[in-house]
């Protein structure tokens, strides 16, 4: 079983109310996560203790530019977020790293499974 990790100061809870429903990680994860594929949906530190929010489905997996994102893309990302400005800000939070509209992304489209 695979999870897609999200941080619970950032995400907690758009995740627990259902208004998260894509993520968008930094390079090329094509490799690692497939459509239709089932993950846990997880909240906790990187390395650290994590909860199990969900099951979810991996509903669509696409490679990409920042510059390449939608509005739609980046408003699934975080129903608060308007641009490609926004998303960069984050990715550069959580990788420590120089993000440009250039820098390649995976954009993971997920739907939560009720068991």
């Amino acid at each position: 079983m695979y999870a897609l990790n999200f941080y619970s100061d950032l995400y907690g809870d758009v995740l627990r109310n259902n208004r998260k429903t894509v993520t968008i990680r930094l390079g090329n994860k094509s490799a690692k996560y497939d459509t239709g594929m089932l993950v846990w949906i997880t909240v906790g530190p990187r390395f650290g203790r994590r909860q199990k929010m969900y099951t979810a489905i991996l509903d669509r997996v696409e490679v990409k530019t920042i510059a390449e994102l939608s509005p739609r893309d980046i408003e699934r990302e975080n129903p608060e977020f308007r641009s490609q400005d926004d998303v960069i800000a984050t990715l550069s939070r959580i990788y420590g790293d120089l993000i440009t509209p250039s820098h390649t992304v995976t954009v993971i489209y997920f739907s939560r499974v009720d068991e």
